[in-house]
């Protein structure tokens, strides 16, 4: 056994062990020792259903991105932030559109994130300070797993001893799995999250509220909930596609924001989404590094244009507006509205993926890579923004989803 790092959600756990030889694992939730077992793979590289080599499957792929107008390149929240590097270059190159997978679920955020700053902080400021710890919008219990015990609820830490130090409150539609762990459950009506914020700030700021009840909680239960957010000693919001996903979307994370600036006047508070996979905050934050924007990036006029409800993979498949795609550690054929996916199966479509999934059916090229954590290395991010090192614990003779898109750069800097 030795010590890995799991790249499956964004908890991104440093501590898990694993054994190449047996495939066996130590310290594992059910969702990391899912990916750290053997599946199903990915033979070899193929053109149409016939298997070719490496080579032959890469110049393929350059060819029929060079030869497009105007190619999506989507997905990159399941790979190392040296594969997304080469991917943004990639994008600019083809003058192509870029985007990744928080267009379809933490995207709102950003764009709140964008017109508010975010007063953030670490998971290990969350594990060592944080007296009250509330989750809105999101179930950690089933998402991830290993969040409560490693840096929240039963986290222990400098100053928070054990499970008393620290009050819990979860917010949601309906009863969860965490909820069940909470001290209190906040049940709200689907899509009042942006009423129940504006009234807690209104709360804080020492107004009063002549109505009985707010989004489906009661006038009680916000005063409850305010006095414990006032009191806190450090307090951290986690929020999670309940807020993104749901009516209001960047309005509801703004105003969740609003809400901790306002409480940061009287005490210490920060806000952070709970994001899904292990390097989704990479696939956004190194083209921000390279072009300035996170997602949903159109390079087609030779410079990058940011523009979520034109260019993001859903809204240009569903307009047509692309005529063929690259897809990276991601399977949109599953997620993606028929529309989209309609779109897709008309258009030429190459996957970089270690798996067999629904984008496989529908893809010309396919080529298999190796698995980041086992089989490659690199460097990706927690969910709170933390780079970490992950490292290759298995020679393969699959290629990394780095030196594929490397070598596809290669050949295109030829032409």
């Amino acid at each position: 056994m030795e010590k890995v790092v799991c790249t499956f959600c964004g908890s991104v756990c440093d501590d898990v062990e694993f054994d190449p030889n047996t495939f066996s694992a130590r310290k594992f939730c059910a969702l990391g020792k899912s990916k750290f077992s053997k599946k199903e793979r990915i033979k070899s590289p193929m053109i149409n259903g016939k298997e070719v080599s490496y080579e032959e499957a890469i110049e393929k792929a350059v060819e029929i991105l060079v030869n497009s107008k105007r190619p999506l390149l989507y997905g990159w929240a399941s790979t190392v932030n040296e594969a997304i590097r080469a991917g943004v270059i990639l994008a600019e190159k083809v003058g192509g559109v870029y985007d990744q997978c928080s267009s379809v679920c933490h995207g709102p955020g950003t764009l709140a994130l964008i017109e508010e700053g975010i007063p953030g902080g670490t998971l290990g400021t969350i594990k060592n300070r944080a007296d009250v710890v509330i989750f809105w919008g999101c179930n950690p219990m089933e998402a991830h797993p290993r969040h409560a015990t490693r840096y929240s609820v039963m986290a222990k830490g400098f100053l928070i001893k054990d499970r008393k130090d620290r009050k819990v409150i979860v917010v949601d539609v309906r009863e969860t799995r965490s909820a069940k762990l909470a001290d209190i459950f906040v049940q709200v009506k689907p899509g009042y999250d942006y009423a129940v914020f504006s009234a807690l700030r209104m709360i804080v700021k020492g107004e009063d509220i002549d109505i009985d009840e707010v989004g489906g909680v009661s006038r009680d239960k916000l005063y409850e909930v305010a006095e414990i957010m006032m009191n806190a000693k450090y307090g951290a919001i986690l929020y999670g596609l309940g807020l993104t996903q749901s009516r209001g979307r960047d309005r509801n994370v703004e105003n969740a924001i609003k809400l901790v600036q306002q409480l940061n006047r009287k005490t210490r508070w920060i806000i952070w989404p709970m994001r899904g996979h292990y390097n989704v905050v990479g696939a956004g934050e190194v083209p921000t590094w390279e072009v300035g924007y996170q997602y949903a990036i159109d390079f087609s006029r030779g410079y990058p244009r940011f523009s979520p409800s034109e260019f993001s993979a859903v809204e240009v498949l569903k307009r047509r507006d692309c005529d063929s795609a690259l897809i990276v550690a991601s399977d949109p054929v599953a997620h993606f509205p028929k529309k989209a996916v309609e779109h897709l199966k008309r258009i030429p479509v190459i996957q970089i993926d270690p798996f067999p999934n629904m984008t496989t059916l529908v893809a010309d090229v396919v080529i298999p890579s190796a698995i980041t954590g086992i089989e490659a290395e690199g460097t990706a991010y927690r969910m709170d923004g933390i780079p970490l090192r992950v490292k290759k614990i298995i020679d393969t003779e699959y290629w990394s989803d780095e030196k594929i898109l490397t070598e596809m750069l290669k050949i295109i800097d030829k032409r």
